[in-house]
């Protein structure tokens, strides 16, 4: 457990880090173009190459070390950063600041690029929970896990739009190079005792797609919660791609970053809960209970253009999103065997990540294009304008109100299906595995 907690507080640096310049990016885009069409195209690209690699990542872990896979990763990111910042500071001024200049497109390509590495780490790191602690506590080092996303999204949400509003981009890549060098050199001081795996054959595939549902299809049912985590993120990606365009409408945005941060602690506070007292013998009812917690208020948290049901909207979601995380990844651990766990955990970032650029490249132009002048000076401000409101943030706010009340239906039905059923029984019936030699 010493070594794991080692392993999650370099996670810790390296996760930050990557966040923190991914959000100083998108906030940087915004303010730069006013463009919900731009921020929306940036979030669908991370979802989408986050769903391209995320097999490719998962294959790589089950073959290697998880250390080994965990310093490929850091190593890659620092990598990134570096170029980017060079890529920032040699770069006309005029070009890498406007939407239309290869520059621009280039930065932020290494930006994601540095980002989406980071899923290398954190599969690895869902394997190592399996490797490094005991079957009984594996549910609590999950929720240290969401704890330590918990304290990323806190130091992320007031670096990045502090540094962005006060320095600038050259600042944040600048931090974020150093700090991923100093981390990977962290890293490597790390031992971790875990044999190799066994070779995969020289014939063996990179992306290890029948391996995975192979192990997918062993347990019945367990294709309906990817399949159901992935409608989570189709509908979670219209967040994704207008939550700072609505905040940083009623704030500037160093008070979006700061709000962002104090909020966040609801991440830390779910984390570590579920740290403290487990998730109990039904990890999954857990999970669609919080599910639907999560999408009634997300149906109701913008019926007024308010910084305080925004507030409480947005806590809420925190505290039960790590959780949600903490109860699906113990449901793997649980019914997985841990040498084909990276190939499942990859399977399903790719799944549920490939929902997400779905929305998320559609909703912004759905947006700015059709719902925002519906609600401006449209029909949509004539018939409910009196009591919704009108204008840009309401547009956005009906976008809202309508995914949450999709999705407290979707999680409705999901309770009742019989993929349901058929993953809670083999969770009850999981013999817990032992930590890997």
């Amino acid at each position: 457990m010493a070594v794991f907690r080692r392993l999650l507080a370099n996670a810790l640096v390296g996760g930050v880090m990557s966040s923190f310049l991914w959000f100083a990016l998108a906030f940087w885009t915004y303010l730069e173009t006013r463009s919900v069409i731009a921020t929306s195209v940036i979030g669908g690209a991370y979802a989408v190459a986050s769903a391209v690699f995320g097999l490719l990542f998962g294959t790589f872990v089950d073959r290697h070390r998880k250390h080994t896979a965990m310093v490929v990763a850091s190593a890659a990111a620092a990598a990134c950063f570096t170029v980017a910042t060079a890529v920032y500071a040699v770069a006309p001024a005029d070009d890498v600041h406007r939407l239309g200049a290869p520059w621009f497109w280039l930065l932020v390509a290494l930006v994601l690029a540095g980002s989406v590495v980071g899923n290398l780490r954190a599969i690895a790191l869902s394997t190592s929970v399996t490797l490094l602690v005991a079957a009984d506590e594996r549910d609590r080092a999950n929720g240290l896990v969401g704890a330590t996303m918990g304290v990323s999204f806190t130091l992320t949400s007031v670096f990045s739009g502090l540094v962005i509003g006060r320095l600038g981009m050259g600042w944040a890549l600048g931090l974020s190079t150093v700090v991923s060098v100093l981390a990977l050199a962290h890293l490597l001081t790390i031992r971790v005792p875990e044999d190799a795996p066994e070779p995969a054959g020289e014939h063996a595939p990179a992306i290890d797609v029948r391996g995975a549902l192979d192990a997918i299809h062993r347990v019945p049912g367990l294709m309906g919660l990817v399949l159901f985590a992935a409608c989570n993120n189709l509908l979670g990606g219209v967040f994704m791609s207008l939550m700072d365009a609505y905040g940083l409408e009623m704030m500037s945005v160093e008070a979006w970053g700061v709000l962002f941060a104090v909020l966040s602690v609801g991440f830390i506070v779910g984390g570590l809960v579920v740290s403290k007292r487990g998730l109990g013998s039904r990890p999954l009812r857990v999970a669609l209970v919080c599910n639907l917690v999560n999408w009634v208020v997300c149906s109701v948290f913008t019926v007024r253009t308010s910084v305080v049901l925004l507030a409480v909207g947005m806590f809420v979601w925190l505290v039960l999103v790590p959780v949600i995380e903490a109860a699906e990844q113990t449901v793997l651990q649980q019914v997985v065997p841990f040498e084909q766990q990276g190939r499942v955990f990859g399977f399903a970032q790719t799944v549920e990540n490939a929902a997400s650029p779905v929305t998320a490249l559609a909703i912004g132009p759905i947006a700015q294009l059709w719902v925002i002048p519906f609600m401006t000076d449209g029909s949509g401000a004539d018939s409910i304008g009196s009591w919704f409101g009108t204008g840009i943030d309401r547009g956005i706010a009906l976008i809202f109100t309508v995914a949450g009340l999709v999705g407290v239906v979707m999680t409705l039905v999901a309770s009742g299906s019989r993929w349901y059923r058929s993953v809670s029984r083999a969770v009850a019936d999981a013999t817990p595995e032992p930590v890997p030699a």
